[in-house]
């Protein structure tokens, strides 16, 4: 028997007030983490449940760092998310990679440094134990190759794969920070996956992301090139943000139509065997 299947869906830069959910009720929750960045925002999206989150608050008023992203994938894993599918803004760091363009991510690169990125982090109301989570594959490949599908019918124009370098911000790179992220074979750069898949993970939630490109950070060098801003990239994602609608109305349809037992399965009992618990003395 197919498991019971819940979307929480992630709105970036752009999705913030989405108009295409149904029965729309707005719930305001608490966790064990403090309160997530607004209101679930609960309905049906093409006959299904699905849980919306603006991930730095319908007004926009949270900053990267200061998201409670423990708070935000606790919420939604307690109102019943089996899956999450996040939308982000990201700069380029590659030339093929074009504004406009959407990257499913399967790899990130870390370069965050003010973010608890566990659950398990000792203190009262956390889960027990110590967390060593798998991450190998971060992403889940199974909602990804939904979302891959998806992008063709739509004759949308994507990457099916790419490593995300997720910085600090607010502020955006230097020139020389960004060539070294090329260099490392990053494909594009944003500033809030990180921690959110990990957190995802820990959860053992399918977590997938659409990242649309907004522009090319700054590491050209030709002249006229114009560097990232915050006007570019709204201008950008609001030219196409359109894309990233369709791409969840018409994917989330295929996650219903899927059996996910023996894969959320997985995921849950990977994540027992990553934790160590108190040994008696």
């Amino acid at each position: 028997m197919a498991c019971s299947v819940k979307v929480g869906i992630i709105g970036g830069t752009g999705l913030d007030n989405p108009d295409f959910i149904e029965n729309r009720q707005e719930k305001y929750v608490d966790t064990p983490f403090g309160k997530p960045s607004d209101a679930l925002i609960l309905g049906r999206i093409k006959g299904i449940d699905c849980v919306i989150l603006a991930r730095h608050d319908r007004k926009h008023t949270l900053m990267p760092t200061n998201i409670n992203y423990r708070a935000n994938i606790w919420a939604l894993k307690e109102e019943g998310c089996t899956h999450i599918i996040a939308t982000t803004a990201c700069g380029s760091l590659q030339e093929e990679y074009a504004p406009g363009d959407i990257v499913f991510l399967d790899q990130f690169i870390d370069q965050t440094t003010k973010r608890v990125q566990t659950f398990y982090d000792g203190q009262l109301g956390s889960p027990v134990g110590v967390c060593h989570v798998q991450l190998a594959q971060p992403f889940c490949r199974h909602l990804r190759g939904l979302l891959v599908e998806s992008a063709k019918e739509l004759g949308i124009k994507h990457h099916v794969s790419g490593t995300n370098v997720t910085v600090e911000g607010p502020r955006f790179s230097s020139k020389a920070e960004s060539n070294v992220f090329r260099s490392w074979k990053g494909s594009i750069i944003n500033m809030t996956t990180v921690p959110e898949v990990i957190l995802a993970k820990e959860a053992g939630i399918s977590y997938a992301s659409i990242a649309l490109v907004t522009d090319y950070d700054c590491w050209r060098e030709e002249e006229g090139a114009e560097h990232v801003s915050v006007e570019m990239v709204m201008k950008t994602f609001r030219q196409n943000v359109d894309k990233a609608k369709n791409l969840i109305l018409t994917t989330i349809p295929k996650v219903v139509e899927m059996d996910w037992n023996s894969i959320l399965t997985g995921y849950k009992e990977s994540m027992r065997l990553s934790v160590m618990l108190p040994t008696s003395k």
